[in-house]
Parts: structure tokens; C-alpha cells; sequence
């Protein structure tokens, strides 16, 4: 389905304010436009649980065309790359087959590649083939607070020098996997971002809450640890390039036809719903 044929308010919502459309050109020029109010971009090519061999090496060499883009034009921008999509969910050898490939080819353009997390059954493959390319840098991982197992690989993580995107999480988990309130996933971001702060070189803080921003601005002033804020796009634009002025920003900027599962993971987070329905209508 293309984005050009939604109408009314969920176009304004997908093509408009979340996904930057369904070429690489797309997030390309909205990137530009990003970099020119000094904020950063991590692009995602969506797509994700993809089995298909054919599929799957498309949505590699979609990468390493992204990233040779993003060289040549010099952006502030990195990308960021679903496990499931470059073969986890088929087997190991094809994802660290295309997760090395793509890791290789982004160290020799200098563009920084993070690994996304998704559901809590890919959680221990995936940080596994992010360790496999980790000791030579350039690379870094998403972990979502609101997984039990979080703060254990985080202190794991931290032992082989990795740099850590933290965020609360968007997929529907079990109350054994993860903390059934926002208020707990809240609670144990700002506890592991605690960790990052004391023993970390460099992260990110992933999130639209602006009591956890201002607590992580104040807390970088008494830690050596280099932070920097993502959100995603679409959501607190205005206030992410307000932020950039003193802080280094990067809005998740994901594109390509697979859209339908993202948004909809998004209009599902009920807990954020005010949040989603006011960006609809903000100005950006």
C-alpha cells in the first residue's frame, strides 16, 4: 500500500509526521532538513520478521546504499537496523552474514550503526550478534527499560565497551519479561541511565519524557559520560530542535513501504496516546 493513497488524518500521521516516505531520497532530504536546525537522524528502513531470503537481501543492500548516501552527503545521521530484518528470525548465520557486512562497509564510510531490540524472544541473539562486531566500534544497541532482564545486560554490555541506546520499549510483553506499568519501566530508565552516567564513555537517552531529560541534563554535569537525546520523529519535533541548541539530538527517522506495522505499534501505546494524538496536530 503507498503512503500517497491514505487519506485525511492518517496520512497527515504516517507520511507527514512519522515516516519520512518510501524511498531512501525521502529520508535523505527530511535528514537535511533536520541537520539545518542542528539535529541529528537515526534512519530505519522498516521491515521487520522477514524470512525470506530474497527479502532479506534487499533490506541489506538497501542499507549499504543508505549508508554511502549518507556519507556523500555528509550528514549528521547514522542508521539503525532490525535484527529480524537482516535474518534473525530465519537463522544465525544469514544475520551475522548480512549484520557484519553492513557493519564493515559503515566503518569504512564513518557512519555509526545501531542495532534495534525488538520483541524479548530475540533479546539474547541479538545482543549477541552486536557483540560479535562490537570490538571495533562504530557500533551501538537499543535496550528497553522495560524488560526485567535491562540493567543486567546493560552491565554486561558495559564490560565490552558498548555503546547503549536506552528507551522504554513499544512491543507487547508478558509480566515476566517485562514491568507491567509505566511507572516501573520509568522508574528503571532512569536507574540504568544512572549506570550508563557512571560507567559508560558515551549513550543515549531514548524518550519524549521531559522530567527524565532535565534530570539527565543536570546529571551530565557531574559525570564525564557524553549523552545525547533521541526521540522519534514526529512526535516532539519542536521541542527536540529546541533542545539541540545545547544538546546533541537525534530523531529516529524511519521510511520505506513497510509502514503499517510501525504506526500501528505506535497507536498502540495506549500509555502514550495524549502524547500521539497532540503531535497530529503540532506544529513541527
Amino acid at each position: 500500500m503507498s503512503i500517497t493513497g491514505i487519506n485525511g488524518i492518517l496520512e497527515k500521521a504516517f507520511a507527514g509526521r512519522w515516516i519520512a516516505g518510501e524511498r531512501i531520497e525521502d529520508a535523505l532530504e527530511i535528514s537535511e532538513k533536520m541537520n539545518l536546525r542542528k539535529t541529528g537522524s537515526i534512519i530505519n528502513y522498516l521491515g521487520e520478521g522477514i524470512t525470506d531470503k530474497k527479502r532479506i537481501g534487499e533490506a541489506s543492500e538497501k542499507y549499504t546504499e543508505l549508508i554511502s548516501a549518507i556519507n556523500k552527503k555528509k550528514l549528521k545521521a547514522s542508521i539503525a537496523v532490525k535484527p529480524t530484518q537482516i535474518g534473525l528470525s530465519k537463522d544465525w548465520k544469514t544475520a551475522y552474514a548480512n549484520y557484519s557486512k553492513i557493519v564493515s562497509y559503515a566503518r569504512k564510510k564513518n557512519v555509526f550503526v545501531w542495532m534495534d531490540m525488538e520483541e524479548s524472544i530475540y533479546t539474547e541473539r541479538s545482543i549477541a550478534l552486536y557483540l560479535s562486531m562490537v570490538r571495533n566500534g562504530n557500533t551501538g544497541i537499543c535496550i528497553q527499560s522495560y524488560l526485567r532482564r535491562s540493567m543486567r545486560d546493560v552491565k554486561s554490555l558495559l564490560e565490552e565497551g558498548s555503546t547503549i541506546r536506552l528507551v522504554k520499549g513499544a512491543y507487547k510483553e508478558n509480566s515476566t519479561s517485562a514491568f507491567p506499568t509505566r511507572a516501573e519501566a520509568t522508574t528503571n530508565f532512569v536507574s540504568i541511565m544512572g549506570l550508563l552516567f557512571k560507567h559508560s564513555e558515551r549513550f543515549m537517552a531514548a524518550t519524549h519524557d521531559k522530567t527524565i531529560i532535565e534530570k539527565a541534563i543536570k546529571m551530565s554535569k557531574k559525570s564525564e559520560a557524553e549523552i545525547s537525546f533521541g526521540m522519534l520523529n514526529g512526535i516532539m519535533n519542536g521541542y527536540a530542535y529546541e533542545l539541540a541548541r545545547t544538546q546533541d539530538v537525534y530523531l529516529y527517522l524511519p521510511f520505506g513501504e513497510e509502514w503499517v506495522a510501525y504506526g500501528y505499534r505506535r497507536l498502540k501505546e495506549l500509555r502514550n496516546s495524549l502524547l500521539i494524538a497532540r503531535s497530529l496536530f503540532s506544529k513541527q
